[in-house]
């Protein structure tokens, strides 16, 4: 465990932040590797189904990850609190309520999966293909939540180290997997899904006998699950469904613009699968430090520290903006083979468009740093509204894009609507994490 209340801001969030680097690297490694063999052994066509419906995968996975986030800051709060009790109790509830919504989240998808496909646009000779694969995942939301929960769990006690390792195992066993269904088995895009799935069931049962082995403190009777106490359930369903809203706003928004994307054509589906999944890549500093500063921020507000909140803020965003500059360079030297890398394609129109897109958007990213940033942070110290708002204008502006900017302009529509979006926005964020009441209380000076 690590008490983030104490000691140099700048080493702590360093020290927090590379585990969980490591571990977002790792699932992008996975998800890259995935994205080429099924290109690589499965054709263009397979690509192309798999990437008409990742939007629908990210959102529904994304709200998930989020909502256990969410949940993950009240456990932080109690625990900077030194409320024992409390971070037992507050992972209890997160299982309890997380559980609830994976299940229903799950009968609904399978219900629905097929008005969902025409919705998305998904052309009809790769509608089969698309909704094997995604039925799939779909199925497999409970355990996809329940390692997520407890991965957010370990990161809220401070223990980085551990999700990372067992991110590790889950990620191998992916690759393992997606090698032993697709190429030996040979059962297509669905042994792909099978193998995510059943990677992240082990992820979840490999964390949870650590964690009830090494941590009293997760060590769960069911005493913790009885008498839960309604203002705990208050602020963990406000965090939790703000984070999991913010994430499934912002992933409304792309998929509404995928929608738009699904009618240009097969080649412009295949560069935007990889467009995006090396702009994961890209952005992956932003996810981590936006998960460090919503812990960082709701052990130090549970502590009483505002001063050293402050200071990890700006850091958080320094060090960030750095990590632009690299991106920067990368895609204006190494664009076109990332590309190549993750798809196998040497199509010129593939080649050609994802490039475009990742020169672009990736001048604005310093933008998006700040977003993710101060969103997160307004999470950990309990503004749940401002971060709604501005993933609201974000699902907002690409729904009107996809409708204007795509039909118009084809592609280059979709290149230049996330940095329109950005900037719209971060106007909220600064207006309000300069207004915070929180922030301005500066009785505690001492670092």
């Amino acid at each position: 465990m690590k008490d983030l209340t104490k000691g140099k801001p700048s080493r702590l969030i360093l020290a927090f932040a590379l585990p969980i680097f490591l571990a977002n690297l790792l699932q992008l490694t996975y998800s890259l590797v995935d994205t080429r063999i099924v290109g690589s052994f499965l054709g263009e066509d397979a690509l192309a189904a798999v990437g008409a419906t990742s939007s629908l995968s990210n959102l529904i996975i994304g709200f998930l990850m989020g909502l256990s986030n969410g949940f993950a800051i009240v456990t932080a709060q109690r625990f900077g609190a030194k409320d024992l009790r409390g971070v037992k109790k507050s992972f209890a509830m997160s299982l309890t309520l997380g559980i609830a919504v994976a299940a229903g989240l799950t009968v609904l998808g399978l219900l629905f999966l097929q008005p969902i496909l025409r919705f998305l646009n998904v052309p009809e000779n790769l509608r089969t293909m698309a909704g094997s694969y995604i039925v799939i995942i779909i199925a497999g939301l409970i355990a996809t939540f329940l390692y997520d929960a407890c991965a957010a769990a370990l990161r809220a006690l401070g223990d980085t180290i551990t999700p990372l390792v067992i991110l590790a195992i889950s990620v191998i066993l992916n690759i393992a997997g997606d090698l032993f269904f697709v190429v030996v088995l040979k059962t297509g895009v669905r042994g792909a899904a099978v193998a995510t799935v059943s990677a992240q069931a082990l992820a979840f049962v490999i964390c949870w006998i650590y964690m009830i082995k090494r941590y009293e403190l997760l060590r769960l009777s069911r005493d913790d699950f009885k008498e839960p106490q309604p203002q705990m359930i208050q602020s963990m369903l406000s965090a939790g469904l703000s984070m999991g809203f913010m994430s499934s706003l912002i992933n409304i928004g792309s998929l509404t613009l995928q929608t738009a994307i699904n009618k240009l054509g097969q080649n412009i589906i295949v560069a935007h699968t990889a467009a995006r999944k090396i702009s994961e890549m890209f952005m992956i500093m932003f996810t981590v430090f936006g998960q460090t500063m919503a812990t960082y921020c709701g052990q130090n507000l549970g502590a009483g520290r505002i001063d050293r909140i402050k200071k990890g803020i700006g850091l958080a965003i320094l060090y960030t903006c750095i990590w632009c500059s690299f991106t920067i360079v990368a895609s204006y030297t190494i664009g076109d083979w990332l590309v190549y890398m993750v798809t196998g394609s040497k199509n010129a129109e593939v080649l050609k468009n994802a490039t475009n897109y990742l020169k672009f958007d990736t001048l604005f990213y310093f933008v998006t740093a700040v977003i993710c940033v101060v969103r997160n942070a307004m999470q950990g110290l309990g503004d749940h509204i401002t971060p709604l708002v501005s993933s609201s204008l974000e699902m907002i502006g690409k729904i009107v894009i996809a409708a204007t900017l795509v039909p118009w302009f084809g592609y280059t529509g979709v290149i230049v609507a996330e940095p329109l979006v950005w900037f719209i926005m971060v106007i909220p964020l600064l207006i309000q994490i300069f207004r915070m009441p929180v922030l301005k209380n500066n009785i505690l000076t001492k670092s």
